[in-house]
């Protein structure tokens, strides 16, 4: 068996571990879809023709892995989770690293990027050690933050004006639903006893409100979407600047 947060385990439901943790995975299955089956000129041809980018498959790959993780609670499944964790971080960050000057540099930084993250991963299974996973994940999130710095206030010649307002925003937003979604997850760890008294005290289902862990994929997803929109943004403004 995998790790077991703080939501009391098969209480819903005896085919489901950890009901709303479980439930909660669907965040990430929406905005996913969302983008795959947008509407529009360059949006879903069809309902076996959605629109895809390696960040729209990233997010529901890791909705999968977690909602399967979190109902069963097993070993193989919980490495499935984080590294799907590691997945999206890693197309977001590609995403931001590439569309640049000259096109043999995006090759570069794919290349690297993608041999790193496979060997990283599978030397994470081989150790099973947390610490190294929640190491990268906070190392791919600085670096997202560097570049991210430098396109939007250092960057010559620089974005339009009006569009980089919307993503400095869209970047504060989603930098304060990370920082909110990981007080939550924390305080789901370490005030378990507390939080599960509460929850006894106001009855289903007022008591789902407080399964935090929950929160924390609601809050994750919703960041993630809002980093995606930005990155799409700038990958548009980048192609747009090479093709004039």
């Amino acid at each position: 068996m995998g790790d077991s947060f703080c939501e009391e385990d098969y209480v819903v439901s005896i085919y489901v571990a950890e009901f709303i943790n479980s439930l909660t995975n669907f965040a990430y299955v929406y905005f996913a879809l969302r983008y795959m089956y947008a509407r529009g000129p360059r949006g879903s041809r069809g309902i076996f023709a959605p629109r895809t980018d390696f960040m729209s498959i990233s997010l529901l790959v890791l909705g999968v892995c977690s909602f399967l993780f979190h109902a069963s609670l097993r070993q193989t499944l919980q490495f499935a989770d984080e590294l799907g964790m590691l997945l999206l971080a890693w197309a977001l960050l590609q995403g931001l690293l590439t569309g640049r000057r000259p096109e043999g540099s995006d090759r570069l930084v794919n290349v690297i990027l993608a041999i790193v993250f496979p060997l990283f991963g599978a030397f994470y299974v081989w150790t099973g050690k947390i610490i190294y996973h929640a190491s990268a994940f906070i190392l791919m999130v600085v670096f997202m933050t560097i570049r991210g710095h430098h396109l939007f206030y250092f960057r010559q010649p620089a974005f339009p004006a009006d569009r980089l307002n919307v993503w400095r925003a869209g970047g504060r937003k989603a930098l304060a639903l990370l920082i909110v979604g990981y007080i939550l997850w924390n305080i789901d760890l370490e005030l378990c006893a507390e939080l599960r008294s509460l929850r006894e005290s106001v009855g289903l289902p007022w008591a789902w409100l407080f399964e935090l862990h929950g929160w924390w994929h609601i809050l994750t997803a919703w960041a993630a979407n809002e980093l995606m929109v930005i990155i799409r943004g700038v990958q548009e403004e980048l192609i747009r600047e090479k093709e004039e």
